[in-house]
């Protein structure tokens, strides 16, 4: 009957350490068990003369395949590039078995065979170009078809499968297979094979540990997987956005052009001056797509070219005024420069419309961006006038201005000192209200 003693506590070691020296030692001195788990038992070639560690050796050379395995993981949540995690996978399993060779075999479609993607000790033209069978007379092959681990001691010995002649050339005694099993789409990736041309021992436990680590590649396979997909359709969706904001700057710019040939034909100054202002106003919508379809940022424009773009627009149809455009750097959400070109485009054609008269002047524009906020000042040193009577009086450009600064949660205030106007805005940079 076997004891139930508790092991003898040695010096220097605590009980807990103890036990687990026990239990290792108990594993080494057993028979061996040729079985990973219920599910997928691996093929195991038996050894009749297996080298054995001593107790400290073997609880040494588990805790650090442990801590191979819990380092990768780590990597494996953030690596981006494949190559370098498979690269570090094979190197990691190499040192946690404690040989100089192993290597990501990938399944091709194409050619039915698994092409060997990454490795370590192998020679230096044998990633990409050499591939092994994924039949079931391959030990490769068998571990990706069934998904059971195959471990094999002596390979020179083998009857259950041949042994590939790339193994042969680098003089590789002994092995384990283990498949890779990516957690997406239900297609294996491939499989995670380490060799040894030395006369040591894999043991079941060994199995387990490539096991592990292949099911930790294969979760951070399926993660990078994921990720490109996700990137693929955020790019997609960023041209999708750019061709629709620019087939709405055209669609807008071929609406102005109408109201500008109609308004040319009009039958009356008060009818032509409508169709003007409201092809200005579209205009201007319209310089907005055109430089959101431009920007890297399909959410925001930049401030200067934006309003100096604008301004130059406006300078072409009032051949007798100077448009000053003087605006800082940063950017604005295009929810706000929506609103904030039509209120440039109001103060700017009203100055060219009452300022200065015939012989025309100078206007100036100036924006900047402070402290989250957006501050815009149009100014001429024409006649001026009573803004807050203007206001009373309700016409439609004022009421389109106060409509747009509402949306924006600003304040508009004529800051001119002696001549002239000076209509300066000040807004958050995120839309506050919605339009009343």
């Amino acid at each position: 009957m076997p004891s139930h003693e508790p092991p003898a506590v040695k010096p220097g070691m605590t009980p807990e350490i103890a036990n687990l020296v026990a239990e290792v030692k108990a594993d080494i001195v057993a028979e061996t068990v040729v079985q990973i788990d219920t599910v997928t038992p691996p093929q195991v070639e038996s050894s009749p003369d297996p080298e054995y560690r001593t107790p400290p050796e073997e609880l040494r050379y588990r805790l650090r395949q442990q801590s191979l395995l819990a380092r990768f993981g780590e990597q494996g949540l953030r690596e981006r590039d494949r190559q370098a995690l498979l690269d570090t996978a094979c190197k990691a399993c190499a040192e946690g078995l404690e040989t100089p060779f192993a290597k990501v075999l990938a399944y091709d479609e194409a050619s039915s065979r698994l092409m060997l993607v990454a490795g370590t000790g192998w020679r230096t033209d044998a990633e990409g170009r050499t591939s092994l069978g994924s039949d079931m007379e391959s030990p490769a092959g068998y571990a990706f078809r069934t998904g059971k681990p195959v471990l094999s001691n002596h390979l020179e010995n083998e009857e259950r499968f041949r042994t590939p002649s790339f193994l042969a050339e680098h003089r590789i005694r002994r092995a384990i297979n283990v498949l890779i099993q990516p957690e997406i789409d239900g297609r294996p990736y491939g499989v995670l094979e380490v060799d040894s041309p030395d006369e040591g021992h894999f043991d079941a436990k060994d199995a387990i540990f490539l096991d592990g680590f292949a099911s930790v590649l294969g979760a951070a396979i399926a993660r990078q997987a994921v990720e490109q997909r996700l990137l693929a359709a955020i790019e997609h969706q960023a041209l999708m956005a750019r061709e629709v904001s620019h087939r709405v700057k055209n669609s807008l710019a071929l609406v102005s052009g109408l109201l500008s040939m109609q308004a040319r034909s009009a039958g009356s100054e008060e009818t032509r001056q409508a169709l003007t202002d409201a092809g200005a106003r579209i205009h201007a919508i319209s310089q907005v797509h055109d430089q959101l379809w431009r920007s890297v940022d399909l959410d925001t424009v930049g401030l200067d070219a934006f309003l100096c773009q604008l301004c130059e627009g406006l300078a072409e149809s009032a051949p007798r005024h100077v448009i000053e455009c003087v605006a800082g750097p940063g950017t604005v959400p295009s929810d706000v420069a929506i609103p904030l070109g039509l209120i440039v485009n109001e103060f700017v054609t009203n100055a060219i419309k009452y300022a200065y008269g015939e012989d025309g002047g100078r206007i100036t524009v100036h924006a900047e961006i402070a402290n989250d906020q957006i501050r815009l000042a149009v100014a001429d040193e024409g006649q001026g006038f009573d803004f807050d009577a203007a206001r009373t009086n309700r016409s439609l450009g004022l009421r389109v201005v106060d409509s747009l600064v509402r949306q924006l949660g600003g304040t508009l205030v004529d800051t001119a000192e002696g001549t002239g106007t000076c209509l300066t805005l000040t807004a958050p940079l995120s839309v506050a209200t919605e339009v009343v």
